[in-house]
């Protein structure tokens, strides 16, 4: 299985200066191209800190991070941007739509600072739209959709720019069972699909009975990493 994601000796220390607190603690890990993968822990183990480490959304104190084989950790901040836009789909537990754009707005909008062209982004952000079971309603900006709506929104934004891997930091937090379930079968869907890798940080079980494989961080480390069946 071709390697999409490698961290090593990956470290975050936050209060250097006064009481070091070692959040992600010398992490070294290898995901897959195509996996369904949870991390889980307890609060404060360094689940969120991994991924946005992973994501580039926070800088390591040390170590490296490897996505489709680029060191990120190397990237100026300008380069670090053009990469996420084109190569990472990011799903958040607050959803982070944008409040005044309806759902297809939201979804195209990615496309847009990508520059792709208006038909295009039209087609395909429709399209993801009716596969997460929006297709009635795109004309619907947030604030007229329930959680689980927006969260769907929030999934098909993230795969609007054909991204190698999504990672998603909690994404059933605020959702109803019934919600947060069926957003997790149309996530798993696409990733038998379309072959897309997702990596989430997680507390909920339903994600974890789901996942292939599950990372358990204690204290900034790797405590076990087990595949499912």
């Amino acid at each position: 299985m071709n390697t999409v994601i490698k961290t090593q000796g990956l470290t975050k220390v936050y209060d250097e200066n006064t009481i070091p607190v070692h959040a992600v603690n010398g992490i070294n890990l290898e995901i897959g191209e195509g996996e369904f993968t949870a991390i889980v822990g307890p609060s404060g183990s360094g689940k969120t800190t991994l991924l946005n480490l992973i994501s580039g959304l926070d800088k390591a104190t040390s170590g490296t991070v490897l996505l489709d084989g680029h060191n990120i950790t190397s990237l100026s901040d300008n380069e670090l941007i053009d990469f996420r836009l084109n190569h990472i789909g990011f799903v958040f537990q607050a959803y982070n739509l944008i409040p005044v754009l309806t759902a297809l707005e939201n979804v195209s909008f990615i496309m847009l600072m990508q520059k792709i062209s208006k038909a295009e982004r039209m087609k395909r952000a429709k399209t993801l739209l009716t596969e997460v079971g929006l297709g009635d309603k795109m004309d619907k900006r947030p604030g007229e959709l329930s959680g689980g709506q927006q969260q769907r929104v929030a999934v098909a934004r993230a795969l609007a720019s054909k991204p190698r891997f999504v990672l998603a930091d909690e994404p059933t937090a605020n959702l109803d069972s019934k919600s947060a379930n069926d957003l997790l079968d149309i996530m798993l869907h696409l990733n038998k699909e379309e072959g897309i890798t997702f990596l989430f940080s997680t507390h909920d079980q339903k994600v974890i009975d789901r996942a292939r494989r599950v990372i358990t961080l204690v204290d900034g480390k790797v405590e076990s990493d087990k595949l499912q069946s």
